[in-house]
């Protein structure tokens, strides 16, 4: 059995109306985002991840966004209380599949708000955004679950994009990368590698050089490329119509199973 497990969840009926803050709303083809989702599953599954699917919620246009759930941290999951009140919803089934899979379950509690897709985690430091869906109570709940394990906490301002993942992920070795127009303040962090397209920010970690990324970055690819990485191209533009990215449509649970 494979030791990695990404959690996933299916595009709901209602996808097209999911939320949209910093981008004009576009038709959303339905049929086109799940072939889409199917696709980005295989590349998960072709390159060593078991796919755990969450049960659906068919109410909840944003639901595939399925990483703004829940946040893991060694063995503990954190269960995210969302800053659009609309997805809350989407919490209950989540919480069911990561307790399933032996994470010990914390919770964000009122009046803290906390989205996952405003957590970066870079070995034992955390970043997290505080903006529009993160408030400062989350954070301060985010640091009364996680610090006492080890992990350092750093908070940081976004105010150009929905979530901090929306502007910035991270090599495997610890380089964050980022769309400079969209980054509040790269000094913030260690390394700072500016990429040419704004989903070129966005990178999911496959395992060894290997890098997930969406298709609509062709120059990014080459420079991850020109570094020594491989990247794995996936075709999302339907997602990010909802200013959705590849890293949004996972959950990837390394740390149960290191």
């Amino acid at each position: 059995m494979p030791s990695r497990k990404a959690l996933i969840r299916r595009p709901g009926p209602r996808l097209a109306e999911g939320l949209v803050t910093h981008v004009e709303r576009t038709p959303v083809d339905a049929g086109l985002a799940f072939d889409q989702w199917v696709a980005y599953a295989e590349a998960l599954r072709a390159h060593g991840w078991e796919t755990v699917e969450v049960e659906p919620a068919d109410d909840c246009p944003d639901s595939v966004f399925v990483e703004d759930a829940v946040v893991v941290f060694r063995n503990v999951a954190l269960i995210a209380r969302p800053g659009a009140e609309s997805r809350r919803a989407e919490t209950a089934a989540v919480e069911e599949a990561v307790a399933r899979l032996g994470a010990s379950v914390n919770w964000v509690w009122e009046p803290g708000t906390l989205d996952g897709g405003d957590i970066l985690k870079v070995g034992d430091t955390i970043y997290v955004g505080r903006g529009g869906r993160t408030n400062a109570d989350g954070v301060r709940q985010l640091r009364a679950a996680f610090e006492p394990l080890g992990a350092r906490i750093t908070a940081v301002p976004v105010s150009k994009v929905l979530h901090l993942k929306s502007a910035v992920t991270a090599l495997p070795d610890g380089t964050v990368i980022g769309y400079p127009p969209l980054v509040d303040t790269p000094s913030l962090f260690p390394r700072f590698l500016p990429v040419p397209e704004e989903s070129g920010a966005h990178v999911v970690l496959l395992g060894g050089a290997k890098l997930l990324l969406a298709a609509s970055a062709p120059k990014s690819a080459e420079l991850f490329a020109d570094l020594g990485f491989d990247p794995v191209a996936v075709d999302i533009s339907e997602f990010e119509k909802l200013e959705g990215c590849v890293t949004c449509l996972s959950v990837r649970l390394r740390e149960l199973y290191a």
